[in-house]
């Protein structure tokens, strides 16, 4: 009598399936190759060009940076898993991020987060219908003389009321900083030059004042 054999361990890739990475990318990702000693240490600013190139990070895209940084796909994951800012499935064209922290939190930022949902109709880690804003939470900002504060991408705001939450998301260019930033991060997005341009640096002057509200 002979046993069937079962693959318990299939591939969460389809086989016919086309690369996502294009060449663009992976050499981005190869110019920051030679700044660490491991091709593992790269793993981070890898990942950071992956999700703003293709707007999230899918099981595919994990398979395919592991095997450009010769590393078993488990060990992507993860790293993916772990960090909070990292999505694996699409999100908004804008990313509001709230500090909860306790200076936050004694300031208000529970009211400033139930106005966002109120005005957005979406929880934490959730996305809009017409894909322009996505929600979450964050332990610590780092602007804790300016809570309750919040990022929208990178630009950083300060001392936010929930009175200022529509006016706020309601403005076109509320993500808009005028820095200038390394090209090794400004990977060609899909779908057009229009979402490389929503991202910018989160410039410690713009927590001053410079370049928040």
């Amino acid at each position: 009598m002979s046993w069937p054999a079962i693959d318990r361990n299939p591939s969460v890739v389809p086989a016919e399936a086309p690369p996502l990475l294009d060449e663009a990318v992976r050499e981005k990702i190869r110019a920051f190759l030679a700044r660490y000693p491991t091709r593992r240490a790269a793993m981070l600013p890898a990942l950071r060009i992956v999700q703003e190139a293709l707007g999230h990070i899918s099981w595919q895209a994990m398979v395919e940076v592991a095997a450009l940084l010769e590393l078993p796909p488990a060990d992507v994951f993860d790293v993916v898993s772990f960090y909070s800012h990292f999505w694996t499935a699409p999100r908004g064209r804008k990313v509001i991020v709230l500090c909860r922290s306790l200076s936050c939190d004694l300031m208000g930022s529970r009211a400033v987060a139930e106005a966002i949902r109120r005005h957005l109709g979406i929880g934490e880690r959730e996305t809009t219908s017409d894909g322009r804003y996505s929600f979450m939470t964050e332990e610590c900002l780092g602007v804790c003389e300016g809570a309750p504060c919040m990022l929208i991408n990178e630009r950083v705001y300060t001392n936010v009321r929930p009175e200022d939450v529509p006016r706020i998301l309601d403005d076109p260019d509320n993500d808009r900083v005028d820095y200038p930033r390394s090209d090794l991060y400004d990977a060609p997005a899909r779908g057009g030059p229009e979402r490389a341009a929503e991202s910018g640096p989160a410039d410690r002057q713009a927590a001053e004042g410079t370049g928040g509200e």
